[in-house]
C-alpha cells in the first residue's frame, strides 16, 4: 500500500498507537475498565480517521497543483466527516463511556498527527 511508505505517516500512526495503549493503561488503572476501553476507542477514533484519509488522499491525481489541492482537500473532507460519525456512533453505542477519557484520548491523537509534517521523510 502506498500510503504506508511515506515514513511520517507511518512514524505519527507509531505515535498515536503507543498513545493509545498508554492512555487506555492509565484510564484503566486510575478509573476503572469503562475509562480504559473509552480512552481506547477515542485513539482509535483519531486512528482510523488518519488511515482512511492518508488512503483517500493519496488515490488522487499528482498531474497538476489543482488535482493535488483536489486530492488533500478531498481527504481532509473524508477526515473531517468520518471523526463526525465516529465520534457519535461511539458514544450512542457505547452507554458507559467516560467522556473525559474518551475526548481526551480522541483529542491526544489527533494532537500527535499535528507532529507529522515535522518528521522528515528520509
Amino acid at each position: 500500500m502506498r500510503l504506508l511508505r511515506s515514513r511520517p505517516i507511518r512514524v505519527a500512526l507509531g505515535w498515536q498507537g503507543g498513545a493509545a495503549l498508554a492512555l487506555t493503561a492509565i484510564g484503566w488503572v486510575a478509573a476503572g475498565p469503562h475509562a480504559g476501553w473509552s480512552a481506547l476507542l477515542g485513539a482509535l477514533v483519531g486512528i482510523v480517521a488518519v488511515v482512511i484519509s492518508a488512503a483517500v488522499g493519496s488515490i488522487g491525481g499528482t498531474g497538476s497543483a489543482g488535482l493535488a489541492l483536489l486530492a488533500v482537500l478531498r481527504a481532509e473532507a473524508v477526515k473531517i466527516a468520518l471523526i463526525v460519525v465516529l465520534l457519535w456512533l461511539v458514544l450512542k453505542i457505547y452507554k458507559d463511556a467516560s467522556v473525559v477519557w474518551f475526548i481526551g484520548s480522541f483529542l491526544v491523537s489527533i494532537l500527535i498527527l499535528v507532529l507529522a509534517p515535522l518528521v522528515r521523510d528520509q
